[in-house]
C-alpha cells in the first residue's frame, strides 16, 4: 500500500487523545500525518500539559520544563511529518548549564565547553580533570548501551531485541552498572563531597533518590555534558505553542476544556470515551494522562494486573514552584541555579522516607527573561524557584509554605548575597496538590513513577497496553519517562505501534 492509499485508508480510523501534553501533541502530529481522524481532548483551555506559560502583571514564566536536551528528537519530529524546524522555533545551546552555589560559599559554573568545565572541577574542588573526563566516558557508555532499547524502541517488544545493538546489551549488562547506586558510583570518581553531589542532583530529573536509584541513571549526565542543554528562542512554552499550531496544520481537532471523565470498554476493547459525559466512538485511544488516573479513574479498573503492578509502586517527588516578579538584575546568577543543601542524603531522607517538606531544600531558579529579554519588563526578572517536595501522602504533614519561602530567600541572600524580600512585586505559588489538580499526576508526582529500585525501567507502563486492545500510553508517566524529549519519543513509540498495528 503506498502512501496515498494509506492515508486514504487510515482517515477511516479515528484516534482519541487524552491530553495536550507534550507526548500527546507528538503521537497526534505523527498521525494526522499519516491520514488517521486524530482528536484531542484536553481538561485545561490550553495545549502544554507541565509544560505551559504563566502570565502575570507584565511577567511571562514556563511552569514546567525549563531545559531542552536531546533536540535532535524535536527535529525528528518535524522532519517526519515533512516540515522543516527552522521555520517554527530557534534552538540554541548554552554556554552555561548551571551555577552552583554551596553553603561553604563555593560557586561552581558548569560550563558546557567540558575543557573549561573540567578546570573549574580542578580549581574549586579536591577533585582533578581526569576523573571528570574518566566520568563522562563512563556515562556516555551507559547511554550506548542503554539508548536504542530504553529510550528510542518499544522496551516490551520482542523485535527491538533482535538486532546487534540489542545483544551488545544484553551482553554488558554489568556495565549498564544498574547494581550499584547513583551515590556508589558518583563515589567511586570523585572525592570531594561538592562534585559528587553536583552529579547525584542528576537522580531529580526524573523525581528520584540518588542513595537508591540504580546508576543507570548517571546517562543524565551524559545526556546534558557530552550532548549538551539548550534553551529555545522565546522560552521553553515556544515549543509547545510550534507543536499545537503543527497539529493544526496536520488536521488535529483540538476539544478544550473538556475532561475525559471516562474511556468506555466491552470485553476489554475501547469503543469510545465520554468526554464531558458526552460519549464519543473511538476504537483506540491514546491517554496522555498519568497512568494511575487512566486506569483508576478513567478504566475504573484496580484489579487488572497492571492497575494493581501500577498503583504498588512508588511515585516520583512533587515539587513546590514559586512564580516572581522581582525587581533586581542579577548579575551573580545565570539562566539556571542551584542553592545546595547543607546535608544531601537528609534531604533525601525527608523527601521519600519522612515525607516532610526539607528542612533546608536545595533550591532551583531559573530566569528566562536573561535570554528571552520580553518574559520581564525592563529593570526586572523573572524568577522559577523550585524546591523538591515529597508526593502527596495520607503521612504527609502539612506544610506552611510562608515559612518555606522566608527559609528560601534567607538562603539566596545568604548563598548569592541578594536580600529580595521587598523586591517581589508579583507572586504565585505551585504546590503539589495544584500539580495534581492541574495536570492529572497522581499524587502530585511529576514524573510518574520513581527510579528508586533497579527494576524501575522495567516497570515503567508499555505504550500499548496488555489488557486492553486499542489502548496506549504517551507521557512522563509511561515509557521511556519524564522530560521533554523522552515524553516526545513516548508519543513516537504509541504512534509507530498504531500504524504497525492497524
Amino acid at each position: 500500500m503506498n502512501f496515498e492509499s494509506a492515508t486514504l485508508y487510515n482517515q477511516m480510523k479515528k484516534i482519541s487523545v487524552i491530553g495536550a501534553g507534550l507526548g500527546g501533541l507528538s503521537a497526534a502530529i505523527r498521525l494526522a500525518y499519516k491520514g488517521y481522524d486524530v482528536e484531542v481532548y484536553e481538561q485545561n483551555p490550553e495545549a502544554g500539559g507541565k509544560a505551559c506559560s504563566l502570565d502575570i502583571n507584565g511577567f511571562r514564566f514556563d511552569t514546567g520544563p525549563s531545559l531542552l536536551t536531546m533536540p535532535f528528537v524535536i527535529e525528528e519530529l518535524f522532519e517526519s511529518v515533512e516540515e522543516n524546524i527552522t521555520g517554527y522555533i530557534s534552538i540554541n545551546k548554552l554556554n552555561m548549564l548551571c551555577k552552583y552555589f554551596y553553603p561553604n560559599g563555593t560557586v561552581i559554573n558548569a560550563y558546557s565547553d567540558k575543557d573549561k568545565f573540567a578546570k573549574e572541577i580542578e580549581r574549586k574542588t579536591t577533585d582533578n580533570k581526569e576523573n571528570l573526563f574518566k566520568y563522562l566516558n563512563y556515562c556516555k557508555k551507559i547511554y550506548e548501551l542503554t539508548s536504542n532499547i530504553f529510550l528510542f524502541n518499544n522496551l516490551y517488544s520482542f523485535s527491538s531485541y533482535i538486532n546487534f545493538n540489542a545483544f551488545k546489551t544484553l551482553f554488558s549488562i554489568g556495565k549498564m552498572d544498574s547494581f550499584r547506586t547513583m551515590n556508589q558510583a558518583n563515589s567511586s570518581f570523585f572525592k570531594d563531597e561538592k562534585t559528587i553531589q553536583l552529579f547525584n542532583r542528576y537522580a531529580t530529573y526524573n523525581g528520584s533518590n540518588p542513595y537508591e536509584c540504580p546508576a543507570t541513571l548517571n546517562i543524565i549526565s551524559h545526556v546534558e555534558y557530552n550532548l549538551g542543554g539548550y534553551y529555545i528562542n522565546g522560552g521553553m512554552y515556544k515549543l509547545t505553542d510550534v507543536l499545537y499550531k503543527l497539529a493544526l496544520k496536520k488536521g488535529v481537532k483540538f476539544h478544550f476544556n473538556s475532561n475525559v471523565n471516562e474511556i468506555v470498554t466491552e470485553n476489554n476493547k475501547i469503543i469510545g470515551i465520554k468526554a464531558s459525559d458526552k460519549f464519543t466512538k473511538s476504537e483506540t485511544v491514546i491517554s496522555n494522562s498519568d497512568v494511575y488516573s487512566t486506569y483508576n479513574k478513567l478504566l475504573k479498573d484496580n484489579s487488572s494486573k497492571s492497575a494493581k503492578k501500577y498503583n504498588e509502586l512508588e511515585p516520583s517527588s512533587s515539587a513546590l514552584v514559586f512564580y516572581w516578579g522581582v525587581k533586581i538584575k542579577s548579575d551573580s546568577l545565570e539562566i539556571h541555579n542551584i542553592l545546595f543543601s547543607e546535608n544531601y542524603k537528609k534531604e533525601f531522607d525527608e523527601l521519600f522516607n519522612e515525607k516532610i517538606c526539607p528542612i533546608d531544600p536545595t533550591v532551583y531558579i531559573y530566569i528566562s527573561s536573561k535570554f528571552a529579554k520580553e518574559d520581564a519588563p525592563d529593570g526586572y526578572e523573572n524568577w522559577f524557584v523550585m524546591i523538591n517536595m515529597p508526593y502527596i501522602d495520607e503521612k504527609l504533614k502539612i506544610t506552611n509554605y510562608d515559612l518555606v519561602k522566608e527559609g528560601i530567600l534567607k538562603k539566596i541572600e545568604n548563598l548569592i548575597g541578594y536580600d529580595i524580600k521587598d523586591k517581589i512585586i508579583c507572586e504565585k505559588v505551585m504546590t503539589p496538590l495544584d500539580i495534581e489538580r492541574q495536570t492529572g499526576s497522581y499524587k502530585g508526582s511529576i514524573y510518574g513513577i520513581s527510579s528508586n529500585s533497579r527494576k524501575a525501567a522495567f516497570l515503567r507502563q508499555p505504550n500499548k497496553s496488555k489488557e486492553y486492545k486499542g489502548l496506549y500510553f504517551c507521557g512522563g508517566s509511561a515509557h521511556p519517562g519524564g522530560g521533554i524529549p523522552l515524553v516526545i519519543l513516548s508519543g513516537k513509540l504509541c504512534a509507530d505501534l498504531i500504524s504497525k498495528n492497524n
